[in-house]
Formats: structure tokens, C-alpha cells, sequence
């Protein structure tokens, strides 16, 4: 009895399906209606969203288990999860001199060297490298090859230390023309979004974070970074390039913050219509991230992309219970996480990081719930509820595919970066018996970049049947790379089993 009992559930929502499949046909005037669930869970290693792993500049190859980066103990989890798995790309600040150390020597030429087996051991799990590439040595060491010095450029030893970790100063020609020519050569072999995120491409000042600058002259400031730009601009036209939205960006201040200049504002606007992309490197430091830095979030929402570094070090020195919101406990890093998490939010970023050792640690074991919403809901998170395709057509007819797009994330998908320039657009697809498309239409009017939450778009691809066989094949969309073929380029926020080579399947369609 159970058993047919059994027997007639299936057979009646087998009918019940069969039904409603034909009803929504025969409504729709023969048009099949495919309609899909999101997957918020899956990591999606898209290009300028997702999570940043860092990496110290010494390390090597075997950090992923010397430092415990693939058995890090997650909150919640039963068994150590891989910080790679949860990551899109892995930043590294490192220095001029380890490219170059001598003239014309540059470190990518050595497959064997140890940055090059580094950045190898990213790349073979499936992510991107960043870097921002630093030139000041205060507070670190000389960061510029010395060969700059000894063809004669001037510099600056650190105030701090004496006749030790020399700098050029930025405005001088010598080096102006030396690194220009060493980031021509970088450009050339990491001008390539297959392997490559993004470029810190104004990475002057202490720290490279574009503050605290020392000239010969402090009149040339305008001058540095206009040539900054320009360079930047003429090398990377693939790979996105990021600018520190600094109060005192460029500026010849102190260590200190200061008020704000007033060619703030003005500087990062020529360096977004030059095509850089945002970061800041204070988020959760309410003390320095404030109404300003702000404002600049809310200015460029939507119009350029926000990478979030964090600004306390929970596992060092810094005593992060002392910022100015009060809302961090001594020895809870958690509500550092959290802080950095609510700010990351409000500002919309595209990216969020995890830095490195104990700040890593602390995601995964104090703040893990965190790491796995950000992958739910932050950056941007595309898909489609609705898919309408024809069920029948006759060859040479123009037939049209309906599809309803959303965005689950609370950032964007900057499609409208000059080094993008529109690449990703929606994909309709006929495929074979084997998956494989046979022909592929692009929905050339589709902007990713306008997909914004709680605002679905839809998207009306007219289709011409005249060059396809008769009989039978399966509709199917994706958000493809139009550099590469028109094959998907983004993953989409669905089920990756319902994907066949990266196309979500719509329905089937006789062509007689």
C-alpha cells in the first residue's frame, strides 16, 4: 500500500509538471517559461569581486601549509577548510627591487626565482594575483633597485633611520624615467586579465599608499601625479588599476592625517576618469575613515568599483580597542570584523580582504559567519529568475529570448571600465546533443554595469535562425567574454550542476 501510494505522488506530480509545462507553453504563445533559483552559497571567483587573501612579500611556494592557509579552522566547521577556497585573488605588497633588481634583470624572466614560484602556486589553484609594487622604503627597507641612485637620481633616507632605506624622490627625472621604463616592462608581461586583477598603480608615499610625500620641490605635486596617470593609463589597458582614495592623497604632509586638502576631491576624479578603479586601506578605523571617505563611496558607487582593506592589525601592535567609535573590546577581535564588515557594507565595496596570519586567523576562526555572508551578499551576484524561449520555429526565422537578470550582491559589476569596456554581455546559446553551442547571439544592448539590487533588468535577444540545421537543440544564456569567443566569462549565481560548459540550459526548441 505504501509503496503505491508512493507510485501515485510520482505520477501525479509527474502530470502536474507536464501540465503546467504545456500551459505555460500554450500561454506564452508557444514560448517555454525557464524559471531559476539563486545559489547563495557558491563561491564565484569573478573578476573584481570576492575575497582578497594577502601574502607577505618574503614568503614562498609552501606557505599554503606553513602558515596553515589550507587547514585553518573555520567557526561552525567540523573539519580545517582552505582560505584559497573562499578567495578570488591573492594581493601582495611588495617592491620595485624585487622585479628589477638590477637593470633590465627583471624576476619574471626566472620561472625558477622565488617570487615567480609564488606567484605560480596562486595562479595553479585557480586565482588571480594582485600587487601593489612599492618604491618609498620608510619604515621598510630600500625599495627602489639601487642601480635609480647610481645613475644618479636624488632621494631621501628615512627620517626614522639614518643613512639607511634610500628613496627618490618622486619628482626627480632620473627616476621618473627609470620607472617608467621598468613598469612598461611590467605591464607588458602582466597586462593580462587571465592571471592578473588588478595593479596599485599609484603606489607612492609611505607605504605606497599615495600619502606622506616627500619632494624636491612640493610645488611639483600636481605635476608627479598628472605623470602618474598618464603612465598608468598607457601601460595597463586590461588589467584594472586601483588608486588609494586618501584625504591626502599625493599630498606633502605629515604622517598624520590632517584636514583635507582642496584638490582632494578633484584628484580622485581625474584619477577615475583615467580609469582607475577605488581602494582604501582604513576601513573600520573610524578615526580615519570618516565623512569624507564616505562621501567619496557614495560619489562613485556604481560608477567605479571599492576594494576594502582593513586598517587594524588585531594580531600586532595595534591597539584597535582605543578607535574612536568605542565599539571594539580589547581581545575581541570579532568586533573589529564586524566593524569592517558594517563599513564594507555601507560603502558597497566589490572586494573585501583577509590580510595575512593572525588577521587571516581571525576571519575564519572568530568572524567565519561573516566570511561566508560577504560571499552571499557583497561585491555583485548575477542571475537570472527568468528565462522565456521559443519551443518551436521554422529555419530562417528571427525568433527572441526573454531573460529577467538580477543582482543579489550590494556592489556592481563594472562592465564599464575602460579596460573592460563593456566585454561581458548577456549570451543566448543553441546547443548540440553534446552541449556544445552551435551558435551563440550576443545581447549587445545588455549593460551589466546598471544590474543593481532589488532592480531586476530584463533582456530581449533577437535571434536569427537562418544559418541553423533543422532539428533539435537546447536554448541556453550565460554572461559571456566577447574578447574570448562569447564563451561565459562570469559565473552565474545559480546551481553549477544545472550548468552544461558553463551555459545554464532554457528549454528545448525544434527548428524544422
Amino acid at each position: 500500500m505504501t509503496q503505491r501510494i508512493a507510485n501515485l505522488r510520482f505520477i501525479t506530480l509527474f502530470l502536474t509538471g507536464v501540465l503546467t509545462w504545456m500551459s505555460l507553453t500554450a500561454a506564452n504563445g508557444g514560448m517555454t517559461v525557464n524559471r531559476y533559483e539563486p545559489d547563495s552559497t557558491r563561491v564565484l571567483r569573478n573578476p573584481l569581486n570576492g575575497w582578497v587573501m594577502y601574502m607577505g612579500r618574503n614568503w614562498d611556494e609552501n606557505f599554503w601549509t606553513e602558515k596553515g592557509y589550507d587547514s585553518m579552522k573555520a567557526a561552525g566547521e567540523t573539519s580545517p577548510v582552505r582560505v584559497s577556497d573562499y578567495a578570488s585573488c591573492a594581493y601582495m605588497r611588495t617592491s620595485w627591487v624585487s622585479f628589477e633588481p638590477e637593470e633590465g634583470k627583471y624576476i619574471w624572466n626566472d620561472p625558477d626565482s622565488r617570487l615567480m614560484k609564488l606567484i605560480q602556486s596562486v595562479l595553479d589553484r585557480g586565482l588571480k594575483i594582485a600587487f601593489r609594487i612599492v618604491i618609498d622604503g620608510r619604515d621598510q627597507g630600500q625599495n627602489t633597485p639601487q642601480y635609480v641612485f647610481d645613475a644618479g637620481a636624488e632621494g631621501y633616507y628615512d627620517p626614522k633611520n639614518p643613512g639607511h632605506n634610500l628613496s627618490p624622490y618622486p619628482d626627480d627625472p632620473v627616476f621618473q624615467e627609470k620607472y617608467a621604463k621598468f613598469l612598461h616592462a611590467f605591464a607588458k608581461e602582466f597586462d593580462d586579465p587571465e592571471k592578473f586583477e588588478f595593479i596599485d598603480a599609484y603606489s607612492l608615499g609611505k607605504w605606497g599608499e599615495s600619502h606622506s610625500m616627500i619632494y624636491k620641490d612640493n610645488r611639483n605635486k600636481r605635476k608627479v601625479f598628472d605623470w602618474v596617470m598618464n603612465l598608468a593609463e598607457d601601460c595597463f589597458k586590461h588589467v584594472p588599476m586601483v588608486i588609494h582614495y586618501h584625504r591626502m592623497l599625493g599630498d606633502p604632509a605629515d604622517d598624520g592625517w590632517g584636514s583635507v586638502p582642496a584638490d582632494a576631491e578633484e584628484l580622485i576624479t581625474i584619477a577615475a576618469d583615467h580609469g582607475f578603479s577605488l581602494r582604501h586601506d582604513a576601513f573600520g578605523m573610524t578615526g580615519y575613515y570618516q565623512d569624507w571617505e564616505k562621501e567619496m563611496a557614495r560619489k562613485w558607487n556604481f560608477r567605479r568599483p571599492i576594494i576594502m582593506e582593513g586598517g587594524w592589525i588585531t594580531g600586532a601592535h595595534h591597539r584597535y580597542w582605543r578607535d574612536p567609535s568605542g565599539q571594539y573590546r580589547e581581545g575581541h577581535a570579532e568586533d573589529v570584523r564586524r566593524g569592517e564588515y558594517e563599513a564594507s557594507a555601507e560603502a558597497r565595496v566589490n572586494m573585501m580582504d583577509l590580510r595575512i596570519n593572525d588577521e587571516t586567523r581571525s576571519w575564519f576562526e572568530e568572524a567565519f559567519p561573516l566570511v561566508k555572508k560577504f560571499v552571499a551578499e557583497g561585491g555583485y551576484r548575477l542571475y537570472p529568475d527568468m528565462v522565456s524561449t521559443p519551443a518551436k520555429a521554422k529555419k530562417g526565422q528571427n525568433v527572441k529570448v526573454t531573460s529577467r537578470w538580477n543582482n543579489m550582491g550590494w556592489g556592481y559589476c563594472p562592465t564599464n571600465l575602460p579596460q573592460w569596456n563593456q566585454k561581458f554581455k548577456v549570451g543566448v546559446a543553441l546547443l548540440d546533443n553534446d552541449g556544445n553551442p552551435v551558435k551563440v547571439t550576443v545581447d549587445t544592448a545588455s549593460d551589466l554595469s546598471k544590474w543593481l539590487r532589488e532592480n531586476a533588468t530584463e533582456c530581449v535577444t533577437q535571434i536569427d535562425l537562418s544559418d541553423v540545421r533543422k532539428g533539435q537543440y537546447t536554448w541556453a544564456v550565460a554572461l559571456v567574454d566577447t574578447t574570448k569567443g562569447n564563451r561565459p566569462g562570469l559565473e552565474i549565481a545559480v546551481d553549477r550542476a544545472r550548468l552544461v560548459n558553463g551555459w545554464l540550459p532554457a528549454g528545448k526548441i525544434t527548428v524544422k
